[in-house]
């Protein structure tokens, strides 16, 4: 490649291509975590989801290519959250390494870990339960190393007036993902049986890993395809792209700081909503609208579909708004999670009080999960706004906290759905708005777009 080229723009710069192919990596983890969800139908049959004996007239026990097992509700809640609870524990420990070792490791590690275990998760089910459950805490730990870690990349790759379209660009997998897998997962548990659903997605994030080992490099400088001018464009914009590595984090500080508890508080509200909608929306599509479940995954995967969309036009039109001096930096990010937080909730009380039509409920499923998508370009990016020196970090402990919110949400949902079967889902439906907004008004109050004190280069308080 000719060092003298002049800085690539737009698809052409390998930055961009970088974002892509995490997107991608992302994309292929959250498959691997989205399937079970709807291949939960096939392995515990169908009459099994409403707590009742598996009907073995339909299909047998002990079909090779489809084996069903008999498997509780609450069994199947325990195994759905179970992946949960293994990245709740990555959250803080990875935020906190990340600005030490190289983030190549962590994150291409971490998508093997997860997609061999994929693989493996068809023969954890036929020794029992208690083994599947193990297998899946052990991808949470593995995704929640991908999911914090590749946070801290936009640090040294993206330069500021890029980030919200770089950082929306690669985390849209996160939304992107189970939409393949609810659209795939439908079809090959029809035509292959549900175990090759693991064995297709777990092969995938393979392929992926090995890629990202081969084509990405922690440091811009250190890229043998980057041409000195895009090399010189992200180096002269990133003066302060130092990391944390080598320096104690000001824990103190940042537990006071009230613009970080906004953004925790708003990734509670969110990872609530997205957790709601991303465990819990096939079991309400049957529910209301009465499909078998490869209906069920077509329809279930559209809104995810619609969320990706909309997250990477939020990216774009953020920058674009910075770029123009149409809005300050702040207002963009409180423009943006207003969006993605008060909008789901006007749209799922709309889901509760208008009709039950096919139509009415399929548009305002669609619309309350891809209104989540805003969130990209508002609270999700915020932390490298105040503290891009402990990024990492930041985006562990407020991923952390999103997480208890997401796992409070699912379980408390199973919960209710188990006691109360008339009213579950008004209720379910009705807190998750009330969250939303109460989260909302909060950061609205205290969030903040600009460098803190704290997290100055003359900072130095210690653990």
């Amino acid at each position: 490649m000719d060092d003298q080229s002049p800085p690539r723009k737009g698809c052409c710069s390998l930055r961009c291509g970088l974002a892509l192919l995490l997107h991608f990596c992302n994309v292929s983890m959250m498959s691997q975590r989205a399937c079970l969800s709807l291949t939960m139908v096939a392995m515990v049959n169908a009459t099994d989801a409403q707590g009742l004996p598996n009907a073995s007239t339909q299909e047998p026990p002990g079909d090779l290519r489809n084996p069903v097992y008999n498997w509780s509700p609450k069994i199947q809640g325990l195994i759905l959250s179970s992946i949960t609870y293994g990245m709740l524990v990555a959250q803080v420990p990875v935020g906190y390494l990340s600005g030490i070792y190289p983030i190549k490791n962590m994150v291409g590690s971490g998508l093997l870990l997860s997609s061999l275990l994929s693989l493996l998760l068809p023969l954890a089910a036929g020794a029992g339960a208690s083994l599947v459950l193990a297998c899946r805490v052990a991808q949470g730990l593995s995704q929640g190393t991908v999911l914090v870690a590749q946070h801290t990349v936009w640090t040294r790759w993206a330069p500021p007036a890029e980030r919200g379209r770089l950082t929306s660009m690669s985390l849209s997998g996160l939304m992107l993902g189970p939409s393949v897998a609810l659209f795939a997962t439908g079809h090959i548990c029809q035509a292959l049986g549900w175990p090759v659903v693991f064995y297709i997605f777990g092969a995938c994030g393979c392929a992926l890993s090995l890629s990202w080992f081969v084509l990405f490099y922690d440091d811009p400088k250190d890229h043998p395809c980057i041409s000195l001018g895009e090399k010189e464009l992200i180096t002269a914009s990133l003066p302060e792209q130092v990391g944390s590595g080598g320096k104690s984090v000001p824990i103190k500080a940042v537990l006071t700081s009230l613009p970080v508890w906004a953004i925790s508080l708003s990734c509670f509200a969110y990872s609530w909503t997205n957790h709601i909608m991303f465990l819990y929306l096939p079991t309400f599509i049957s529910y209301r609208l009465r499909v078998d479940v490869r209906e069920n995954g077509l329809l279930s995967a559209l809104p995810h579909l619609c969320s990706w969309l909309l997250s990477i036009l939020a990216g774009h039109a953020a920058d674009g708004l910075l770029a123009r001096k149409r809005l300050s930096l702040i207002a963009i990010r409180k423009l943006f999670t207003t969006l993605g937080l008060l909008l789901p909730a006007l749209l799922v009380m709309g889901l509760l009080y208008l009709g039950s039509g096919f139509r009415g409920t399929l548009s305002l499923l669609t619309l309350t999960s891809a209104t989540l998508g805003f969130c990209t370009a508002g609270m999700m990016i915020n932390p490298l706004d105040i503290a891009p020196r402990y990024y990492g970090f930041l985006k562990g402990l407020t991923i952390l906290i999103g997480m208890t919110g997401g796992l409070t949400s699912s379980t408390l949902a199973g919960i209710i759905l188990n006691q109360d079967p008339v009213s579950s889902w008004f209720k379910i439906f009705f807190l998750m708005a009330a969250i939303n907004v109460t989260s909302l008004v909060f950061y609205l109050i205290f969030a903040k777009a600009e460098i803190q004190d704290w997290a100055t280069e003359k900072q130095h308080t210690r653990l």
